[in-house]
């Protein structure tokens, strides 16, 4: 398999909650000399100590979705108001492409449920690039008045307004023009700055950029 894919799929997602970090991450399944990933859940893992691990097992599987079919690709976990929401990437089983699910669970660990019983993007809904895989790779972002983003995607840069229940859309899906952008796009913030960190180009190096918003 290609670096760039590795990285793609497996990039884990970090939260830190209290005096523990959990990290989750994807499971590639595939056996020795196949040359496609398979990717069915998403696993997580806690530290208090940066050494020793906890594995928690299965968070969320492919089955959490019952509209998607395949393809547990990289996720995101955030904490909200006392819950905690997986953003995930998964083949959607009737609408062609890549779709984002969104999770639920009352503990970092899971498992996770579905929290909305349908995709909040479907790859119908962008129209940026032809390719079935560009709405991958969700990250999102709660600024300090509370407002959240979703950034996302695969040659475009996309992000969007989540609403205060963190399920739904709040307005339309912005794309961003960014400096040979490839995908895996994360947001923080420091001193008042944004930074938004992305792979960029093939074979992908690590970029970033800053603004004063976190819409650029």
């Amino acid at each position: 398999r290609a670096a760039h894919a590795e990285l793609r799929e497996n990039h884990p997602a970090v939260v830190v909650d209290g005096n523990r970090l959990y990290l989750y991450t994807g499971r590639d399944e595939a056996k020795p000399g196949e040359t496609t990933y398979k990717m069915n859940e998403w696993r997580v893992f806690s530290t208090c100590d940066m050494r020793n691990w906890t594995d928690h097992g299965v968070a969320a599987t492919v089955k959490t979705f019952a509209w998607a079919k395949a393809d547990a690709f990289a996720a995101d976990v955030v904490k909200h108001k006392g819950k905690y929401y997986l953003y995930a990437p998964v083949k959607h089983s009737t609408i062609p492409g890549f779709a984002i699910g969104v999770g639920v669970s009352s503990t970092p660990t899971g498992p996770f449920k579905d929290a909305r019983g349908s995709a909040l993007v479907t790859n119908d809904m962008t129209r940026e690039t032809p390719n079935g895989w560009d709405d991958i790779d969700p990250a999102v972002f709660i600024d300090d008045d509370g407002q959240a983003y979703m950034y996302f995607g695969n040659k475009v840069l996309k992000y969007v307004k989540l609403k205060p229940n963190m399920i739904e859309l709040d307005g339309p899906i912005q794309t961003v023009g960014l400096f040979n952008f490839e995908e895996a796009p994360w947001l923080h913030k420091r001193d008042g700055m944004y930074y938004l960190s992305y792979a960029s180009g093939l074979p992908e190096v690590i970029a970033y950029a800053t603004g004063p918003s976190p819409t650029g």
